[in-house]
This record gives structure tokens, C-alpha cells and sequence, in this order.
């Protein structure tokens, strides 16, 4: 996937402001192997798709859903719709 200059700057600061269990695996692959979620428009969160026994430490259960909160997944997900 192809980012504007605009879009690869703000990837790479959120990059260098996190630390990442899965050494970003979702960049490394240009965003094609990467987790299910959706935005919502809450902000610093977005809809984890994924099921529900999976191990992660960016699920944040609320309620009767569960959100990501991986700032990079969360950006993804809102700028570039995936």
C-alpha cells in the first residue's frame, strides 16, 4: 500500500512512540497482514473483529464489545480504512 508523505511521517512517529509485541508486522507487510478492527469514530479507539480468544495486548473489553487500542491499528483503521 502506497501512503502519502503526510500519512508515512505520521506512521513513523507513532512507531518510534510505542513499543510493539509484533515488531509491526502489520508495516512490515504494507498493511496487508495485520489484525481485524474497524473505526468507529471513538477517538483513540477502534472495533477489534478479531476472535474472541485471542491473546492481545491492545483489547480493551467494554461492555459487550471489545476495542483495540493500538495507536498504530487505530490510525490504520481511521486514515487508510483498513
Amino acid at each position: 500500500m502506497d501512503l502519502t508523505g503526510r500519512q508515512k511521517g505520521e506512521v513513523e512517529k507513532i512507531m518510534a512512540s510505542m513499543d510493539c509485541p509484533c515488531d509491526f508486522k502489520c508495516y512490515k507487510s504494507g498493511f496487508q497482514n495485520m489484525c481485524k478492527a474497524e473505526y468507529n469514530g471513538l477517538g483513540d479507539f477502534a472495533n477489534c473483529l478479531e476472535k474472541s480468544g485471542t491473546i492481545c495486548i491492545f483489547r480493551l473489553p467494554f461492555g459487550f464489545g471489545i476495542f483495540c487500542t493500538c495507536p498504530l491499528r487505530v490510525y490504520i483503521a481511521r486514515e487508510l480504512g483498513k
